[in-house]
């Protein structure tokens, strides 16, 4: 009986899906309910709005719903009989700050809420109830009915984050705002904003000019990001772009509307070849630096470690350093109302540190005989600037070596170690694991997509589950993707390496962790391609293509396929043509022949193509074994 009353909760949330397909919410809701019948929207219906304060969210849902439906909706204060957002009153101690109860019948919808965020995560879902033509950019005829549905709903975790990073490639500030606007609409509130690295500085710092006058331009360059030539003697930097005070200002406004609040990083001690470009003696060989095309300027071991071949690190042992950031979070935190600064912290290569006097001097005072804690000197001094101003000081988990303060938060990027490490420190933590979160990772087939160092596919961020076993879960505020542009030079090509894998992170840092079922999400998520077709934001179909794998046994190459979406046949040849529906039907692993094999591999779906055509010669496959 136990087992049995355990399981009704699960047997009830696929069963409402189960009923009405058009029910296909992302992220999925704490707890819904299907109702019998619809609501349909008319022509000359009101949204009302209970008090002014909501007033900003009742009017961008009819912005949301004029356009598609051409009904010509208006916005009200006092009720409405077709939709009413209402603030409590007395709060609802269930849903909390930004939790909401949608209850829509024949009748109408009303959205409740204890606060504003709550009203704007509701419209949000209204929004997913509605068929997909809702997201068409021009009035369109269609039935435009709600389900009868009750919803109450709220985040598992505070801390829902995107991060961008715009210093390898500059995003115009429209661009950013579409990117915002796209995050809101499946319930992020934190937009990490990776504003400063080697490739480019992209806040304008007023008492300091030359961080954008030098610092945000680099030679033009094409090709593969890490493999480009050197800037020539002379050669102009006309590539790249800065925002203004008052672009940020707009920027922040148009996230706050959205429930999203901006966490600006100004990644230092290393990553700084931009401020080294526009202030080269705030390094310890003072050479003349440029800012980086993205040329090869680092070596990569295979224990993790690295040597920068060229200077781009900041002078922890000159105070001119710590005035220079004096200045800069001056200015970033009057223009940011959010509580953290990020300052990165990562990958800071000590080399030049070393054979520094003005740094050895600093360890010989300070009494410490290992380069390395020279970085926790550091923080340490950027913290007390935070402090000053009244932020609260946010980087990556390297900020733990050598020591920071116990307000910091850390932002782990490495792996789960180190937010077991900072956990039990006492620091709160927000978890954006690589092997989870990482968005600029290849999606499907590394042959598929253009090359980079690793891959992540949708089905494993999905399986991310934040809180490490063996840590409280309060010291962990929530989680986050980050996506890194090297090989992203436009918003349309960032959209396509976001999602679907935001949507799957989504329900990750939303959702209830009983709710989760990945065969349930992947056909969620395919109707939601559907509605990002109409809303014309990209995304990657990588989920269709097969998965291959191969192993060595008794000498002979042994291939594994697989598919992340159920229900997807797997046709194969290793005999040079190609796949087809008529072809070999993959059922268990296979024995390629010895010889020079060339596999081709194709999903089907109903007899019809679905995903990439994946070519493997034997050299592709044989390196891949045990991987």
């Amino acid at each position: 009986m136990k087992k049995l009353l355990f399981l009704l909760p699960f047997l009830a949330f696929f069963a409402v899906n189960a009923q009405n397909n058009t029910i296909n919410l992302i992220p999925q809701p704490v707890e819904m309910q299907q109702l019998n019948g619809t609501f349909s929207l008319q022509n000359g219906q009101t949204v009302g709005f209970s008090t002014a304060e909501a007033r900003g969210v009742a009017e961008m849902l009819v912005q949301k719903l004029n356009a598609p439906t051409g009904f010509g909706f208006k916005t009200q204060q006092g009720k409405s009989k077709a939709i009413q957002l209402s603030l409590n009153e007395v709060a609802n101690e269930k849903i909390g700050k930004e939790g909401y109860i949608l209850s829509a019948t024949p009748n109408g919808v009303v959205i409740t809420a204890n606060q504003v965020a709550g009203l704007f995560y509701g419209a949000q879902t209204l929004l997913q109830l509605l068929p997909k033509e809702i997201e068409s950019k021009t009035a369109t005829k269609t039935n435009w009915t709600i389900p009868a549905v009750q919803i109450t709903d709220y985040p598992r975790f505070g801390w829902r984050g995107i991060m961008l990073d715009v210093s390898r490639h500059f995003f115009s500030k429209d661009d950013v705002k579409k990117y915002i606007d796209q995050l809101a609409r499946y319930k992020y509130n934190v937009f990490h904003w990776h504003l400063t690295d080697d490739n480019g500085w992209r806040i304008e710092i007023k008492s300091l000019p030359k961080l954008t006058q030098v610092g945000a331009w680099r030679v033009e360059r094409a090709g593969h990001f890490g493999d480009r030539p050197d800037p020539k003697e002379g050669e102009p930097a006309t590539y790249g772009g800065f925002y203004t005070h008052e672009d940020i200002k707009e920027i922040v406004k148009y996230a706050q509307d959205r429930n999203i609040s901006i966490v600006p990083e100004i990644d230092v001690p290393g990553h700084s070849l931009a401020v080294l470009a526009a202030y080269p003696e705030l390094s310890c060989k003072k050479e003349k630096a440029y800012v980086n095309p993205g040329t090869p300027f680092s070596e990569w071991y295979g224990n993790g470690t690295f040597k920068m071949l060229v200077e781009n690190t900041l002078n922890p042992s000159d105070e001119k350093v710590y005035e220079f950031l004096d200045k800069v979070f001056t200015e970033v935190a009057i223009l940011f109302p959010n509580q953290y600064i990020h300052v990165g912290g990562d990958e800071c290569y000590k080399g030049y540190w070393a054979q520094d006097a003005g740094c050895q001097a600093l360890m010989k005072k300070l009494n410490i005989r290992h380069v390395e804690d020279l970085q926790g000197y550091f923080m340490g001094r950027v913290d007390e600037i935070l402090k000053k101003k009244g932020k609260k000081l946010l980087g990556w988990d390297e900020i733990l070596e050598g020591g920071i303060s116990q307000s910091a938060t850390v932002m782990c990027w490495r792996g789960i170690k180190g937010s077991i490490e900072a956990a039990h420190l006492g620091h709160n933590v927000v978890m954006t694991p690589t092997i989870f979160a990482y968005l600029d990772y290849n999606q499907g087939d590394p042959t598929i997509d253009p090359p980079i160092y690793a891959y992540l596919r949708t089905k494993k961020s999905y399986s991310f589950e934040p809180v490490p076993e063996g840590v409280d879960a309060k010291y962990i505020l929530g989680g986050q993707g980050n996506l890194w542009t090297e090989q992203i030079p436009t918003l349309r090509y960032a959209e396509y390496m976001t999602y679907p894998r935001a949507w799957a992170l989504s329900e990750v840092y939303w959702s209830p962790k009983a709710v989760k079922n990945w065969d349930n999400f992947s056909g969620r998520m395919e109707k939601h391609f559907e509605r990002a077709d109409l809303a014309q934001v990209n995304y990657s179909q990588a989920v269709y293509d097969a998965i291959v794998k191969t192993s060595i046994k008794d000498g002979k190459m042994i291939v594994e396929m697989d598919t992340e979406i159920s229900g997807m046949a797997i046709f194969y040849t290793i005999d040079d043509t190609m796949p087809d529906n008529f072809s070999a039907k993959y059922s268990k692993p296979v024995e390629l022949p010895d010889g020079n094999i060339t596999l081709r591999v194709q999903t089907y779906r109903n007899g019809k193509p679905i995903g990439h055509l994946i070519t493997l010669k034997r050299a592709d496959l044989e390196k891949r074994v045990g991987r």
